[in-house]
This record gives C-alpha cells, structure tokens and sequence, in this order.
C-alpha cells in the first residue's frame, strides 16, 4: 500500500500593487485627448498668433527706441513703437475677417485679387511708386507704406490652389498643371526683381513651389524648377554688382566687415552677447544703432542678445508649432481647395522665418525678409495676420469642427468673435458637359488600344445574351419553369431585336 505524499501548499499570491503614472505619462494623456477635441486646431491657432505677436510688440519696443528718437524731426522714442500698435491693431481687424468670411468667398474673389496684385506690381514701377532701401517696391500713403508684393503672395497662393483644384483630372498632364498658374508666377517674379526685390522673389518661389507640392505635381518637376531656380539666382549674382558683394560676404564674411558683411557680423556678435539667458529687455547693444535696422530684418539677433539662448529657443518652438498645427488643418479638411491652400500658406510662413533665421545666424546670405509677426512692418504684419485668420478659419473646417459647431452651438470664442457656423463641404456634381470638357482635354487613347470595329459588334451581340440569362436563372430559382427552347428563343429574339 502506497502512500501518497501530501502536495506542497502554494503561498498565496501577493496582489500586484498598481503603479503610478509618471507625470510624463500623465501630462501626454492629457495633451492626446486634449488634441482630440474638435475645436484643438483652432485653439491653437489663435494661441500661437497671440504669442507671437506679444513677443513682436515686447522686441519692437526694445529695439526702436533708440532710433526712433530724433530731436530734429520731433519724434519721440516710442514713435515707431505707437505705429506698429497702430499696424497690430489693423491686423487684429483682418485677422477676425480672415475667420469671418467664408472660405468659398475668399476662392470666388482670388481671381480678381491676382489681377490687382499684378496691377498693383505694374503700378510701383512707375513715379506712383516710391523707393526705400535701394528697391522700387512701396506706395506711400503719409507716413504709411504699402508694399503691393506681401498681398501677391497670398493671392497667388488662392488663385492658384482654386486653378489647380479645378484641373484635378486632367492634373497629371504637363500642360494643365503648368498652364496658367507657372506664367502668371512668373510674371509676378519679372516685376518684383524688376523693382528689384530678391527676398520677395524667393517667398514668391516658395508659394509656387509649394502650389505646385500639395496639387500632387511629379517630383521630378521640382528638381527641374529648382534647378532652373539656382541658375536664375546665379544670373542675378553676376548682372548686380550689390547682389555679388553679398554673396561674397557671405562666402568668405571675415574678408570685410565694414562693408556688405558688417550687418551679418553684427548679429553673430549679438547672438554671442546673449549667452543663455541674455543680458535683459531693454539692455542690448545691437539696439543703439551698433546694429542697422534692428527692427526690421534683424530683430532675432536682438532677441538672442536680451533673452539669450532660451528665448531663441521659444521663438524656434512658435514657428515649428505653426508648420505643425497648419499642416494638421490641412490633412485634416476634406475640403481640396481648404487643404492646398492651408499646405500652403503653413510651408510660406515657417520658410519665410527660417529664411530670416538662417540669414541673421550666417547659414544663408542676406536678403531683407522680416521675421513673421515679430519684425517691424506694417505691410508685412498685416498680411501675415490675415493669413493666420485665414488657417483659423480653415480649422473650423474640419469635418470634426463642423459637427460640433453645428450640434454644440458655436463656443466662446465663436460668440465673443461672432463667427458663423462653417457650412459642411458637399462635392461639386457630377456634371454631362464637365465630362464632355474633362474627356475632350484628355489626350486621346493609341490607335493599338483601341478596340476593333469586330470586336466591339461581338461585345454588343454578347451583352444582351448576358442579360438574358441572368433573368432566366432568376426566374428558374423562383420557380418559373422554362424550357431549353423557350430560353434559346427569347436570346435568339434579343438578338435580332438588338440588331
């Protein structure tokens, strides 16, 4: 007799103690579901417009007070200071327009905005136009300035995206993605170096090369154009005496720092000044007169010099939360219009600032665009502000928007601005004379892929023999009994009927 031994007794298993989410853990749960929400995009719109130009109004007083006091003329040390809250408060007003219109108004009038622009380029070049800093390209108007070149911009950004949205189907040809957005472009380039303006033919180019981008144009397309681009550049170097000291001065910038280069050394030295968290506002060097122009061009070197290291930082961080958050309203949008021009705009705003980076740090030569939202300038500022009302508008676009603006009523910021509920996208109809046009504009088929007259009449004799059997299966499985004979006589009278 065996005896069994007596198994082991387990201990008892020790309940599992819960672990705490770590504060990284808990703030990315919380910014997820927050950026979930309907509205996030639009939120973070107007937040980043509001910081950044904060940040704009802080600098500009820091570094115009200097130079706009002169006792001669009578002007105070915040002259420069009161007219750019006069330019900010005028860009409040068009950046709640750009909210408030409806985007399919904004497409409808982007046709004849082009021609005012173009009309207005032509305009500059004659004694209506007025010279400043060496370039032919402002009206003035009193003690105000307009330069007709900032709202080109933006209205070949919305013209061209409503032209290329238009030929959506014919698009992969050559001659409807080019024609007539390429010419008109081009147009735009010849009058603006005609003033002469290179900064503002590179941010022409880069709404062009960014039209072109979001249309869904062939890549091999963009290595012919931006080749053609550099050799363009290269030209103008050479024909302009002023244009090759720069890019000598860029090239080699210790050679001569007194001439061409004293601007760009200027604000390496400002940027070193700074450290990592700069002198101070207000307590800069390159802000008497050590520096050129401070406000306009070169306003991130005096933010490196007072805020240091960090407040680049900042300002590096606003710019790349509005290439993320613009470029999340486009992919968002169903809407293709909606979505080319938001890619758009997005790609003109973050590269105009990295232009205007790269030239202050020494990674590119020097080519007079302002800082967005940031630098001194009334045209500038202006069109900027309607451009980021223009992407807030587009983020109450959303498809997740509309509904919850429609459903929920319109929010706070809907009730205090006054904004309309978006309408819903609906597709264009499908319409007989759209696919006439659509099938004209497309090139006709090889004669070897076409089929042959025989073919097609035995394609029209099987069809209604087809059709004949399917109904006579149904009606067999229903219980209709039908003969052979009967079903080899209704095809044979289909037949002849169909001849």
């Amino acid at each position: 007799m065996t005896v069994t031994e007596p198994k082991p007794k387990t201990p008892p298993k020790r309940p599992r103690r819960e672990r705490k989410e770590s504060g990284f853990v808990a703030f990315r749960t919380a910014l997820t579901a927050w950026l979930s929400r309907p509205l996030a995009s639009f939120h973070l719109v107007l937040a980043l417009t509001g910081v950044i130009t904060v940040i704009g109004i802080v600098m500009v007083l820091s570094a115009s007070s200097v130079e706009s006091y002169n006792p001669k003329t009578g002007s105070g040390v915040y002259s420069l200071f009161v007219k750019h809250l006069v330019f900010v408060a005028l860009g409040g007003v068009v950046f709640w327009l750009g909210m408030r219109v409806k985007l399919e108004r904004i497409r409808r009038m982007s046709a004849t905005a082009t021609v005012v622009c173009l009309g207005l380029l032509v305009l500059v070049l004659t004694p209506l136009g007025s010279t400043v800093n060496g370039s032919q390209g402002w009206f003035r108007l009193g003690d105000f300035t307009f330069q007709p070149v900032e709202a080109a911009k933006v209205a070949l950004a919305f013209w061209g995206a409503h032209i290329l949205v238009i030929k959506y189907n014919v698009i992969h040809q050559w001659r409807h993605l080019l024609v007539p957005v390429v010419p008109i472009a081009l147009l735009m380039f010849a009058l603006v170096m005609l003033q002469p303006d290179l900064g503002g033919t590179v941010t022409l180019a880069v709404v062009l090369l960014a039209l072109l981008w979001f249309a869904g144009a062939p890549k091999r397309l963009f290595g012919v154009i931006l080749a053609g681009g550099l050799a363009g550049v290269l030209v103008l170097a050479l024909i302009a005496p002023y244009r090759l000291a720069r890019v000598m001065s860029f090239l080699s910038p210790d050679a001569d720092t007194s001439a061409e280069g004293f601007q760009a050394n200027q604000a390496k030295l400002a940027l070193a000044d700074g450290g990592l968290f700069g002198k101070g506002l207000g307590q800069g060097a390159a802000s008497w007169s050590y520096l050129p122009n401070v406000q306009n061009d070169f306003i991130f070197a005096l933010i490196g010099e007072e805020l240091g290291f960090i407040g680049c930082v900042v300002v590096l961080s606003l710019f790349a939360g509005v290439a993320v958050v613009g470029l999340r309203i486009a992919t968002r949008n169903i809407d293709p219009w909606i979505r080319i021009v938001s890619g758009t705009l997005t790609v003109f705003l973050v590269a105009q600032a990295g232009i205007n980076i790269g030239y202050v740090v020494g990674l590119l030569p020097v080519t007079g665009v302002t800082l967005p939202l940031i630098s001194y300038g009334g045209t500038s500022l202006v069109i900027t502000m309607l451009i980021m009302g223009v992407l807030a508008n587009a983020a109450r676009h959303e498809p997740e928007a509309v509904a919850a603006l429609r459903t929920q009523g319109p929010g706070k910021f809907g009730r205090l601005l006054r904004l309309p509920a978006p309408d819903p996208y609906r597709p264009p109809a499908t319409r007989k004379g759209a696919a006439r046009t659509g099938a004209k504009a497309a090139r006709p088929a090889p004669r070897a892929a076409r089929p042959a007259p025989a073919q097609e009449r035995r394609r029209s004799v099987r069809e209604p023999v087809r059709r004949s059997a399917a109904r006579t299966s149904t009606a067999t499985s229903r219980g209709a009994a039908r003969t052979t004979a009967s079903r080899g006589t209704r095809s044979t009278a289909n037949r002849r009927g169909h001849w």
